[in-house]
């Protein structure tokens, strides 16, 4: 099949208009080439759009089938519907101007009756992909395989107890990982999809966890054979479709990272709705993930507060944002990570150009937030207080604790030493919030 000849109403890239701009195809904050701190906009913040959600979602729900009806959902000629998706893809992509996109090796290609056509198959679209990439602005941020739909994997595929699907996992993910260097794609992410289990009554947690550690160390062999430079990104999810998963936050994440000696090429991919399910904040994993030094990418999203599974919507919050691009900014900004749109537009929302506004109100929430989170490290609304609240620690006595120059007896005959009566201080609270107030 041909892809449709026009399947977005607009035709022209969106561009920024100012935030009084009446215009609805604009941007109102997002200036991609505003300089802040030193970089673009554009670079600071890395847009990526996502294959799966955007182009892959029927609409479904487990509650009733497709609602968007998009023409390369249905046909006979699966490769020919692959081109189509890919045509609609690189338009979208030039529409919202975005510098990266992202996909599963089955987003952009089918599967075949075996994985040498996989396979096949995948190159073909990665020969397309590669042509298009050469006239258009838009690169890889990253690639990954999807070990979790075909009912081969429906216990896990790292984890799973037959080593022959192990093994057919393992070359999937070479594919994936080889396609994602040829194409210049700054990561690669594993998301664990079935890693977990659903009972423990049927499951070995220490055989399924070593088998987890060797198939992340053969890929990171595999990534350094090749010569691929990106990081190995993982994403921590705590329940969904497993009762447990192995990669439940960015705590356990580190766990198994430092167990089996993955630190130093294995960092993590974060999002917004995996850390509601998990029971933090978005902020706390961003946070966790910089003081542990395994921060990588952000999937770009939000959950919702009353319901209990990943309903990955756009991301509008500005306040949240506001508070995790503070986070990053003060560690340093992105490196090769970015901000990946995992995203699902509802599924009563049916015009093709949806999608568009969908990205382009959450872009512009982004921007916002990241303008305001440059307004208050400039300001040191928190860095400052921050700084005066372990003061102590940063004088002669705190670093004489750290440095191991005090004994614990040492410690407890100082405490008991005349006069000695340390008092609490105020932390501060409200007054941070109401400060946090005043920027976004």
């Amino acid at each position: 099949m041909n892809a449709p000849a026009k399947f977005f109403d607009a035709t022209t890239p969106v561009a920024f208009a100012g935030k009084d701009a009446a215009n609805t195809h604009a941007f109102r904050w997002y200036d991609k080439d505003r300089l802040v701190h030193g970089r673009r906009l554009e670079d600071h913040l890395r847009f990526a759009v996502c294959y799966w959600h955007s182009l892959c979602w029927p609409g479904g729900d487990p509650f009733g089938g497709e609602t968007f009806l998009r023409p390369w959902h249905h046909g006979t000629d699966a490769m020919a519907m692959a081109r189509a998706k890919a045509d609609v893809a690189f338009e979208l992509f030039r529409l919202l101007d975005v510098p990266f996109f992202t996909f599963h090796d089955v987003d952009a290609a089918p599967e075949g009756d075996s994985l040498s056509e996989s396979v096949a198959n995948l190159n073909a679209i990665a020969d397309l992909f590669e042509q298009k990439m050469a006239s258009a602005k838009v690169r890889l941020l990253w690639g990954t395989a999807n070990l979790f739909t075909h009912r081969r994997y429906m216990a896990g595929a790292a984890t799973n107890p037959d080593p022959d699907i192990f093994t057919y996992a393992a070359g999937q993910v070479r594919a994936a990982l080889e396609v994602t260097h040829r194409l210049g794609g700054q990561n690669y992410v594993l998301w664990g999809g079935r890693e977990g289990y659903e009972t423990l009554l049927n499951t070995d947690l220490k055989r399924e966890l070593d088998q987890l550690g060797r198939f992340v160390s053969l890929v990171v062999e595999h990534k350094h054979r090749i010569g691929f430079k990106g990081p190995i990104l993982i994403e921590p999810k705590p329940k969904e479709p497993t009762k447990h998963q192995y990669d439940f936050d960015v705590a356990t994440c580190y766990g198994f990272l430092e167990r089996y000696d993955l630190l130093k090429d294995v960092k993590l991919n974060i999002e917004q709705n995996h850390a509601i399910l998990a029971g933090h904040s978005f902020h706390h994993e961003v946070a966790l993930a910089e003081a542990l030094g395994v921060f990588g990418s952000l999937d770009i999203n939000r959950g919702d507060d009353l319901l209990g599974w990943d309903t990955d919507q756009f991301a509008m919050n500005v306040p949240e944002l506001a508070l995790v691009f503070h986070e990053i900014l003060n560690r340093g900004g992105f490196t090769s990570g970015g901000l990946n749109f995992d995203a699902k537009i509802r599924r009563q929302s049916i015009d093709p150009d949806d999608l568009i506004h969908a990205h382009v109100g959450s872009m512009d929430a982004c921007a916002r937030a990241f303008l305001a989170a440059a307004d208050m490290l400039d300001a040191g609304a928190l860095t400052a207080p921050l700084a005066t609240r372990y003061e102590g620690w940063a004088g002669p006595e705190g670093r004489a604790i750290l440095g191991g120059q005090r004994s614990l007896a040492d410690l407890a005959d100082r405490a008991m030493s005349p006069g000695f009566d340390p008092q609490p201080r105020s932390g501060r609270q409200e007054y941070l919030e109401s400060l946090v107030n005043r920027y976004v």
